[in-house]
């Protein structure tokens, strides 16, 4: 836990129809407290350091049933000074634009007669792994995690098993990581430390009440000859086994500290684990020699290997998404080599790569022989519970939903990234920005969006701008007031409140809100002269509409002002509504004013006053009308506008990354339910449905990353149409933006919407289309289990839906007539008249 106090929520079932929450007392040890609130209760009495607190609640229904339930949570350091000291080589000097070689600490200590617990706090410059004894502490990957290292560092508690008594030893290797590797595309590194260092405390306490700690110092030893030669993102892993502590030479390891005066904090974000094991569904040869493996599936993690080989042999395993004429594809990953090489021993042994990981589909094996290798791989991705659910009576709606949750759980490998396989892997916050409703609904991101929020706020400039890329991690943009891309600290927070429930997020977050929108504000006056002018946001820069299908770089950029100024409208209403949910109701009236000023100033600059742009693109429509800035007529004659793109661009969506999450939405609820189905069902170029029918397993950064012909696009940014570019362009198959179009099929298709946060009010009216005939959908609130589940028999519309404890839920049938119900299953039948 971190420095703030515990908060407890806890779902209820019942078998009674309606039930809901009467009471509950929640103890935490001498602490106790009676409440009827189910999410978000906050722990106010005492904690102490290194101390295992029980937890019970007994709750009471209206129905008089009750139920109890008990857990327990240990509690980190708090304020207890560290004895520990960081250690390093000094010696070591990390070259230029490379990753450093990882560093092996080493520590042998004695342990006495009587242990009763031991257990160690660690963390590090860089990241790393441990092994007591020779065996692998814990779960995690790439501990102590990525965080604004200046601001703030994680520290991670692990049991310690087995300890014997005597002799054991504790050995920690410290790869660059983020800290000191090579980061992004120019090859950056020592963006936070010169070299790696780690921090350690070993703790033992015995029967007899003494207690001892093993620090880490300079009576510890290092060296930096281990079996891991090279460890970094983006070029992979080497690992020699021939390799033992007594090939290695040691030397005792030197003080050193982190840059400035960060906070060392328990780990308060959910870690990097294997979530699950893939086999290969397909082996080839291609024409060079090397195997090829296909998983089937496009994810990130490691490939985990078991080989028979002799001392020496070299097995080298390359990545890639897609294949090119029976060969690995890697152009794409620009200067990332995504290799593991591994040296062999002698008989059956097994490696799998722990200090980086790689976003890849297909592996390609030299150096072995088929029948001397067992391959599989590891998918890892931060360890979110999975809280969502969709399908339909559409195989291909049904591929995009998988692809959709492929690209995230892709991307949440400790912080949103872009992508997980070329020279990048960066927290972009546009990305986020819009996908932050699907993901709020496809896993739990409490945990995983307050840590990574935590570092947006630290990075947040004076003035109110937000970081394009969080942690900044050497970045090059400068910090500054952006749309959609700064937006995502109103965005994000906002539909986690909704998924969640979680009031102390938005109360955290607030300060962060005001001060981005006070920072557009300004940026929107400056060299305007009239009030309307001063509400166009067309400085100091905008992304525009990024990636959209037609145009480049240029062309995406140009369209700035108009997205700025919707964003801007857009997020001064979230906040209004956040304002008020606060008690803030100041606030939320000047927000609501500020909102009505954009507004205004988007009709009179952009538009002739009815509904037609004097710039015509779909994301100019998609917006006023997903945004609620249009009223009466003005509104039908956007949405009609919207159809004539549509219906110009053959049909397809023309959107870049700022419209697409809105387009159907903006279609579907203006009367154009059709129009949304058939571009959703769209399968030409560009489409989503393109995508999968191509043989995509996520979803991909382009709209035409994979051309119909079988080639790939890496054509450069800068002109629409260019040759393919040495460099690999811009092409990412598992870039999870796109996926945005998730919320819909959710909202509209299965139907379940929140009203009010944690769905302790929702509504439930699917929408028909499409050809479908039926659709299923689920969501696990905090409050428990939300579906609803709709199908079409011979004109006949039949729909259950499930609604849990303490929750209400307002059903809208295809006829119009609508129900009020309380928690548990009700179904609902309707005649569906024909059009």
């Amino acid at each position: 836990m971190t420095d703030e106090a515990p908060r407890i929520s806890f779902a209820l079932e019942s078998n009674t129809p309606g039930d809901s929450l009467q009471r509950a007392v929640v103890t935490i040890g001498n602490w106790k407290v009676e409440t009827r609130d189910q999410i978000g209760i906050v722990h106010g009495g005492r904690l102490e350091p290194f101390t295992e607190y029980p937890v019970r609640v007994a709750a009471t229904g209206t129905s008089g049933d009750l139920a109890e339930a008990t857990t327990s949570f240990r509690v980190g350091r708090l304020d207890t000074p560290w004895s520990a000291r960081w250690i390093t080589d000094r010696d070591y000097r990390t070259p230029k634009k490379q990753s450093p070689v990882p560093m092996v600490f080493r520590k042998t200590f004695a342990v006495g007669p009587g242990l009763r617990r031991a257990w160690l706090e660690a963390t590090a410059l860089g990241v790393y792994e441990l092994e007591l004894n020779g065996i692998k502490v814990g779960e995690d990957y790439f501990a102590p995690g990525f965080t604004s290292y200046e601001h703030q560092i994680q520290y991670q508690t692990y049991d310690l098993d087995p300890l014997c008594d005597g002799s054991n030893t504790i050995t920690a290797t410290v790869a660059g990581g983020w800290a000191v590797g090579s980061f992004t595309h120019t090859r950056k590194n020592r963006i936070y430390a010169d070299r790696q260092a780690f921090l350690c405390e070993v703790h033992l306490e015995y029967t007899d009440g003494t207690a001892e700690i093993v620090a880490t110092g300079t009576d510890w030893e290092v060296s930096i000859d281990g079996p891991v030669r090279m460890a970094e993102w983006y070029d992979g892993e080497t690992y020699d086994a021939t390799v033992g502590h007594e090939q290695q030479t040691w030397k005792p390891a030197s003080l050193t500290a982190p840059r400035g005066t960060p906070t060392l904090l328990a780990q308060y974000g959910p870690p990097v684990r294997a979530q699950k094991v893939m086999h290969p569904v397909a082996q080839s040869l291609s024409s060079s020699g090397e195997l090829i493996f296909d998983f089937g599936q496009n994810f990130a993690g490691v490939i985990s290997a078991v080989l028979r080989g002799t001392r020496g042999q070299t097995v080298t395993f390359r990545h890639a998404e897609v294949l090119v004429e029976g060969k690995l594809f890697v152009k794409s990953l620009r200067t990332a080599k995504a290799t593991a090489t591994y040296v062999c021993v002698d008989g059956e042994q097994s490696y799998s790569p722990r200090l980086t990981y790689m976003g890849f589909r297909y592996v390609g094996v030299s150096g072995i022989d088929a029948e001397d290798l067992d391959l599989t791989a590891l998918v890892l991705h931060s360890d979110l519970t999975e809280t969502g659910f969709f399908s339909s009576s559409s195989p291909l709606l049904n591929k995009l939903q998988s692809a959709i949750r492929w690209g995230g759980r892709s991307n949440f490998v400790d912080i949103p990234t872009d992508c997980p396989q070329r020279d990048e892997r960066e927290g972009w916050t546009g990305d986020y920005a819009v996908f932050a409703a699907t993901a709020s609904y496809n896993f739990d991101m409490s945990r995983f969006l307050r840590k990574w929020l935590r570092d947006l706020t630290s990075e947040q400039s004076p003035g109110g701008g937000i970081p394009m890329v969080v942690p900044r991690a050497g970045n090059g943009f400068p910090v500054m007031a952006t749309s959609c891309w700064g937006d995502v600290c109103v965005l994000a927070p906002w539909a986690e409140y909704l998924a969640r429930g979680d009031l102390e997020l938005l109360r955290d977050q607030y300060a962060t809100m005001t001060k981005f929108l006070g920072a557009a504000l300004w940026w929107s006056g400056l060299f305007s002269v009239t009030k309307r002018a001063r509400r166009i946001w067309r400085f100091p820069f905008h992304f525009g509409d990024w990636a959209a299908p037609d145009g480049a770089v240029r062309d995406w950029l140009a369209k700035g002002k108009w997205i700025g100024t919707a964003y801007f409208a857009n997020s001064c209403g979230i906040v209004a509504d956040i304002a008020e949910l606060l008690g803030k109701s100041d606030d939320a009236a000047r927000y609501r004013a500020l909102r009505g000023e954009v507004i205004d100033a988007y009709r009179a600059k952009f538009t002739d006053g009815n509904g037609t742009l004097a710039k015509e693109f779909q994301t100019g429509y998609v917006l006023p009308l997903h945004f609620g800035m249009t009223a009466g007529g003005e509104t039908e004659k956007m949405a009609d506008n919207l159809v004539r793109l549509i219906d110009d661009a053959g049909g397809h969506l023309a959107t870049g990354f700022p419209g697409t999450p809105y387009i159907l939405f903006a279609l579907s609820d203006n009367g154009r339910v059709d129009d949304a189905f058939r571009l959703l069902q769209q399968t030409s170029s560009p489409s989503w449905l393109y995508m999968v029918e191509s043989g995509g397993t996520t979803i991909w950064e382009r709209w035409d990353a994979l051309r119909p012909d079988g080639t790939v696009n890496t054509s450069s940014l800068t002109a629409a149409g260019d040759d393919d570019s040495s460099d690999g362009g811009m092409v990412s198959f598992n870039h999870y933006a796109a996926g945005a179009v998730g919320d819909w099929l959710y909202r509209r298709v299965a139907g379940i919407e929140p009203i009010e946060g944690g769905y302790r009010s929702f509504r439930v009216a699917p929408l028909m289309g499409g050809g479908l005939t039926s659709a299923q959908g689920s969501v696990t609130t905090p409050y428990g289990r939300a579906a609803s589940e709709w199908s079409i028999t011979n004109g006949l519309f039949t729909l259950a839906v499930d609604v849990p404890v303490s929750t209400s839920c307002i059903i809208v049938l295809p006829d119009g007539t609508e129900h009020m119900r309380a928690s548990g299953h009700h179904e609902f039948q309707c005649e569906l008249v024909a059009a």
